[in-house]
């Protein structure tokens, strides 16, 4: 094998001010960095990883021969396949891209207004704490500062105080709005009975999870909502943040886990002035 062209490129790095080199690679691992951590946990995090060893893989192999023994149609068929994948990775990562929108629009947005949360958590946290020694099946969903308002008009409007007496009701068996979601927004049961949009199964740790914790995982990809689970067949709780689930939370960390995701609403005090929303 001719290691010609080996040698050579590795001269040219060796020319390189020392200083540049190290910028740039700083530069090129935080992107991935950044871009890995993100969709960790995610169905695009294989999919990111085998796209990243192929294009590597590929430019390698173009730099070396391409140029060595002009294999033009090689480069062309080459610049074609990555215009390819790009246009495939929009595809594929669509729920990934939707999430980063998400994120980067949030930074220049005022904080959305929110009355007395501290007193809903504790409401739910007294009705979760029931729903799961009953094993009774729920799913409650927080909304964030993006509106759920197209999930909403799936459902039952309600503009209901949060009380646990009245989620118990809403998820106790028989109830016509028992089988799917609630949403809440600051300190109100804004509606029930919402379907939700549903992460794929590949996208879940263990395929024998039911459609509510697929639905919690759907709607925490959509939006930056947050949202809880009980499972109607073993009682436990987990709890969905971007994406992710976090099966077998326990109880007193609840309160601590989502008045976190929600500091950004709450303030210090956690009872603010409410907006408007749609």
């Amino acid at each position: 094998m001719d290691l010609a062209p080996i040698i050579y490129y590795l001269q040219r790095v060796g020319s390189y001010d020392p200083l540049v080199v190290v910028i740039e690679f700083v530069l090129i691992g935080s992107i991935i960095w950044w871009v890995v951590n993100f969709l960790e946990g995610t169905r695009g995090e294989r999919l990111f990883r085998g796209v990243f060893f192929i294009l590597l893989a590929g430019a390698i192999i173009l730099k070396l021969f391409v140029e060595r023994f002009s294999l033009e149609r090689v480069e062309f068929l080459y610049n074609g396949f990555l215009l390819a994948i790009l246009v495939t990775a929009v595809a594929a990562f669509q729920p990934e891209l939707r999430r980063a929108l998400i994120r980067i629009g949030q930074a220049g947005i005022s904080p959305s207004a929110r009355p007395d949360v501290e007193r809903a958590l504790e409401e739910v946290l007294i009705a979760v704490n029931n729903l799961s020694e009953q094993k009774t099946g729920a799913i409650i969903v927080f909304e964030g500062r993006v509106g759920l308002r197209d999930y909403i008009e799936t459902g039952v409007r309600m503009d209901a105080a949060v009380s646990s007496q009245l989620l118990e009701t809403i998820f106790y068996e028989g109830t016509p709005l028992h089988d799917l979601a609630v949403i809440i927004r600051g300190d109100r049961i804004v509606a029930g009975s919402i379907q939700l949009p549903l992460a794929e199964i590949g996208s879940l740790d263990d395929s024998q999870l039911g459609s509510r914790h697929r639905a919690a995982v759907g709607i925490s990809q959509a939006s930056d909502a947050t949202a809880l689970v009980v499972s109607e067949e073993t009682g436990t709780i987990s709890l969905a943040v971007d994406g992710k689930l976090e099966r077998n939370v326990k109880k007193t960390e609840i309160k601590k886990q989502i008045a976190e995701l929600n500091k950004p609403f709450t303030g210090k005090g956690g009872s603010v002035k409410r907006g408007k929303r749609q």
